[in-house]
């Protein structure tokens, strides 16, 4: 009976301590990523108030371009970082450019709170600069976490742990929302001084408020930076991409501590065929590139399909998660806000509130679900439940909603957020680091991702702008005359359908599947080679004949 393989092992192995490990540490990424980019809507409460003259008595606002700008900005970056470092990471290695990411959104978080200067000009113009830099290292750190967990993990429960590293962004939200809170009530406690003017403008200290909030966002990821560092390469680029067995195996005994042979004994894995006869040395990889006809035809179905399902539920969900003081208009307008504090406190009260109640069980839902259900029909659901939320909510806007809150209008968006979470949201994260060859894995993630935030660019963007009121009596300056809420609503309502269709014809499921299924075009040589060896845990690996 031929021994234990490694790839196998890999598929087969019980879940592990090092698994929730993993989870921890490639997770802490997206929780920065999380808190960094959602934290900034009450933030830009204190900015506007701080450094723009309300008027008749109000609250500074900060015009439409600056809004469009801090939004963008950032998810621009993010885009850079997905397509930079998702390269890197099957170039030359997941582990070698893992830290750089997470020291990249360190140092940049910092610089956010560092943002030189006190003039309007120029605290936006370094802001905006070293936002742009954490959205780099925030788009890095996305292929390289989904890929690494995906690679860690073995087939049965693969998903449930990808959905877990996905679901922290649900706490840093959560977290931010907290220090947001916690931040501004500290500091509309300090006395105004005898020399500060009396009325909405906030006093000075609170160009530090948001400078603080900034920068706390540092402290999850530099807490994590040591243990990334000590993570060996993934078992499956060193077999498949750098053609190192006996290494692949040495890491794997690292990881989880005790010899794979031990592993494999504990698992339900059962022989498969060997091969009569085998070269001990690797294979010459297949000499197509990432931009060569053969990729385009073996996997370019895969990639329209995850890339435009990723693009098309970010237009939804980063429109509704950055521009919620938009859609509770309504709410906004009957809150006292005496002072700047009071504003991005409400912001991040509602955040906390949204994410307690939805984004957080709908994340952790489809850990539950996802390998039970499978990722199609997940996704699919989601993208028609939150289109027809998107429909009723933006159907009763105007008539109902904008004038009076009830409680249908709570439900709703609840629900939306609930089922993005559960579905389309997450599943869009999980399916691109299941789908594609080892040696372009992580490339084809950034790639979708990439796409992902182009439709958050869109969507934020395009719907600050689209969402301000088509009623002329309603416009208030800096902003201008557009669609409405209604229309805006009901187009992200239609953006969700052909969400579901294209998921429908060109998403194909991968759950239970092995991700050795990806490399079966390139011959048997190279990876029965690797499935049928022997581990030797005292010597070097030998084929079985």
């Amino acid at each position: 009976m031929p021994g234990p393989r490694v790839l196998s092992v890999l598929d087969t192995a019980k879940i592990q301590y090092y698994h929730f490990q993993a989870i921890i540490i490639a997770g802490m990424g997206l929780f920065t990523d999380a808190y960094d980019l959602f934290c900034i809507s009450p933030i830009m409460k204190l900015i506007g108030a701080l450094y723009y003259d309300g008027k008749e008595n109000r609250l500074g606002v900060l015009p439409a371009l600056v809004v469009s700008a801090t939004i963008g900005i950032p998810l621009l970056g993010t885009v850079v970082g997905q397509l930079v470092f998702g390269w890197l990471g099957d170039r030359i290695g997941r582990r070698r450019v893992y830290g750089l990411a997470l020291m990249l959104m360190v140092f940049s978080s910092i610089g956010c709170g560092f943002s030189i200067c006190k003039t309007k000009i120029c605290v936006l113009t370094s802001l905006s600069f070293f936002r742009f830099l954490l959205g780099v290292g925030i788009g890095g750190d996305y292929p390289l976490s989904a890929t690494i967990m995906s690679e860690f993990a073995n087939k049965r429960t693969r998903g449930s742990f990808i959905a877990a590293v996905f679901s922290m962004q649900g706490f840093g939200i959560l977290v931010g929302s907290a220090v947001t809170m916690i931040v501004c009530t500290v500091f509309d406690r300090i006395p105004r001084s005898p020399s500060e003017p009396a009325g909405p403008k906030p006093p000075g200290e609170a160009d530090l408020a948001w400078r603080v909030i900034l920068m706390l966002g540092a402290v999850p990821a530099m807490l994590t930076y040591y243990w990334r560092m000590m993570m060996p390469e993934t078992a499956r680029y060193t077999a498949l991409v750098e053609n190192n067995i006996p290494q692949a195996v040495r890491d794997m005994e690292k990881v989880f501590d005790r010899s794979l042979l031990e592993i494999a004994e504990e698992s339900d894995s059962r022989p498969e065929p060997q091969l009569a006869e085998e070269s001990d040395c690797p294979p010459e990889q297949p000499s197509y590139g990432l931009f060569s006809k053969q990729f385009v035809r073996q996997h370019g179905r895969d990639l329209f399909a995850s890339a435009t399902a990723w693009f098309l539920v970010d237009v939804i969900f980063y429109t509704i998660n950055l521009l919620q003081s938009l859609i509770y208009k309504a709410e906004f307008d009957k809150k006292d806000r005496p002072n700047a504090y009071h504003a991005a406190f409400h912001v991040a009260e509602l955040q906390a509130i949204i994410a307690i109640a939805s984004t957080i069980p709908g994340y952790w839902a489809s850990v539950l679900f996802i390998d039970r259900v499978g990722r199609v029909k997940i996704q699919i659901m989601g993208f028609l439940i939150m289109s027809i939320c998107l429909f009723v909510i933006g159907g009763l806007y105007d008539n109902h909603w904008c004038k009076k809150l009830d409680v249908g209008f709570y439900i709703l968006p609840g629900l939306m957020f609930f089922f993005s979470n559960l579905s389309p949201n997450t599943t869009t994260f999980i399916v691109p680091a299941e789908l594609f060859l080892a040696r372009f894995r992580s490339t084809c993630h950034g790639i979708s991702g990439a796409a992902e935030k182009l439709g958050a660019i869109i969507g934020t963007v395009g719907f600050f702008w689209a969402s301000q009121s088509s009623d002329k009596k309603e416009i208030t300056e800096p902003y201008k005359l557009e669609i409405g809420m209604h229309s805006s609503l009901m187009i992200l309502g239609g953006v969700g359908v052909i969400g579901a269709v294209l998921t429908y014809f060109f998403t194909p499921e991968t759950k239970g599947r092995s991700l050795e299924d990806n490399e079966t075009h390139v011959g048997p040589s190279k990876v029965e080679l690797i499935r049928s060896s022997s581990i030797n845990t005292s010597g070097p690996i030998h084929t079985v004949h």
